[in-house]
């Protein structure tokens, strides 16, 4: 390292500059290096791969929504049907392939005796997935923070 010149003064102090000469001599040593193996990441290795079938993924079966409201008035999507055309209308679906999943949403003053009719008539029209929808309860305020 050097720490001063060829001077006569007794008071030599060290270099305050750094030397960066041998950390550009690594860079551009570096620098060549990526230069002439970077076309050999690209090359590309020639084979013969074996083939293979697999079974086709299963057919995602469509959603049904069934909402009742609190009088009781029974919905197929957002189109309202009496008892009687929403039974015709689940055993139609209870004929699909793959069955439709019937998501059923009420009301939280709907009687129950309608849910209960709702969901006899599902089964027996032939199907057998079903599931509830509800909304998860709200946050006190305050909470999360």
């Amino acid at each position: 390292m050097a720490f001063g010149g060829f001077s006569d003064n007794p008071h030599q102090t060290p270099m305050a500059e750094i030397n960066v000469t041998p950390m550009v001599d690594v860079m551009l040593v570096l620098l060549v290096i990526f230069i002439i193996t970077a076309p050999l990441f690209t090359h590309a290795i020639k084979l013969d791969l074996p083939t293979a079938a697999s079974a086709a993924a299963p057919e995602k079966p469509e959603t049904v929504t069934v909402s009742i409201n609190g009088e009781g008035q029974i919905y197929w999507e957002k189109e309202a049907l009496t008892e009687p055309q929403l039974a015709a209308k689940l055993v139609e679906a209870g004929k699909k392939t793959p069955q439709p999943e019937l998501q059923l949403r009420a009301d939280k003053a709907t009687r129950y005796e309608i849910i209960a009719k709702v969901m006899a008539d599902a089964q027996s029209g032939g199907l057998s997935r079903m599931g509830f929808v509800t909304e998860p309860p709200a946050a006190p305020a305050g909470a999360g923070k």
